[in-house]
């Protein structure tokens, strides 16, 4: 299966190829680099225009070559959702486009429900789905090991003019949290997680996804509630395939397996004037089926 974003006018991919890819955001176009694009360039593309260009460093890391012009950050929207872009020296901007297709399918599984739905947001990020849940009318629990990641999560908020939903923000380890929340007897109609393959807590926690991920799982199907309705989990960078993620669902719900929906796939944006996929990493989701 693979999901596609294609209701984006504020962003998009111009072209991809030589492991770059160039894309649009806003009125910015920005040249970095992406080792899934491993096909040729298009020579027609305006690679040469880019506003920003971003150089790998042979000692890690890298820097941004930029026009003076240039803000240090800006803003695109998605509908009435409104996201903080701010490229850093990781190569990152501070969002993940290919994520619109989740979040469309969260605010569809929430507005339908006509419950009053919780949902928890693990190593949540600068808060995209966070910001479609709320929208949705979900409460949520935003979670992740970055103060300065929540401090855009809250900003992205406001800027969406959500002030007013109900959204927690915590500075955690994500299984640590989780293992607090079955302690206090918490629980949520919906979690989202989006886990590095290797990452650290706030107090050096370490995580490998390939020997984590399913324990994590485990730890949270103890917290949700009798009539829930998703678990969704997005990978990156990961050595095994979405079928992979899609078995640790089947095997930790499997006594629920005739009430539930599971599926997996890849998220991809397209390259419209090349009619090619660019794949941006692996997602897995199961829907109790009501």
């Amino acid at each position: 299966m693979i999901q596609l974003s294609s209701n984006w006018s504020d962003f998009e991919v111009l072209d991809a190829g030589d492991q770059e890819k160039l894309e649009r955001w806003g009125n910015y176009i920005l040249r970095r680099p992406d080792p899934q694009a491993i096909w040729a360039q298009d020579p027609l593309q305006p690679w040469d225009k880019a506003n920003m260009f971003y150089h790998r460093s042979s000692k890690g890391g890298g820097f941004w070559d930029k026009e003076e012009s240039m803000p240090a950050s800006w803003n695109i929207s998605l509908g009435k959702m409104k996201f903080i872009i701010h490229p850093t020296a990781f190569k990152h901007t501070g969002l993940f486009p290919e994520q619109a297709a989740n979040w469309e399918w969260l605010i569809n599984k929430i507005q339908s429900s006509k419950k009053n739905i919780k949902v928890l947001n693990l190593f949540a990020y600068t808060g995209g789905a966070t910001v479609a849940c709320a929208l949705a009318g979900a409460e949520v629990c935003h979670v992740d090991a970055s103060k300065g990641m929540i401090q855009v999560a809250k900003e992205n908020i406001q800027i969406s003019n959500l002030k007013d939903a109900k959204v927690r923000f915590i500075v955690d380890d994500a299984v640590k949290f989780v293992e607090r929340e079955i302690r206090r007897g918490s629980k949520y109609e919906g979690i989202i997680m989006d886990p590095p393959a290797y990452g650290r807590g706030p107090t050096g926690e370490l995580w490998e996804i390939e020997k984590d991920l399913m324990q994590l799982i485990e730890l949270c199907k103890q917290i949700l509630s009798d009539e829930y309705l998703f678990v969704l989990i997005n990978a990156y960078a990961t050595s095994f395939s979405s079928l992979g993620i899609e078995n640790i669902l089947k095997t930790c719900f499997k006594a629920d397996h005739k009430e539930l929906k599971i599926e997996s796939g890849e998220n991809a944006l397209l390259i419209k004037k090349r009619d090619l996929l660019l794949p941006c990493g692996l997602f897995a989701r199961l829907e109790r089926l009501i």
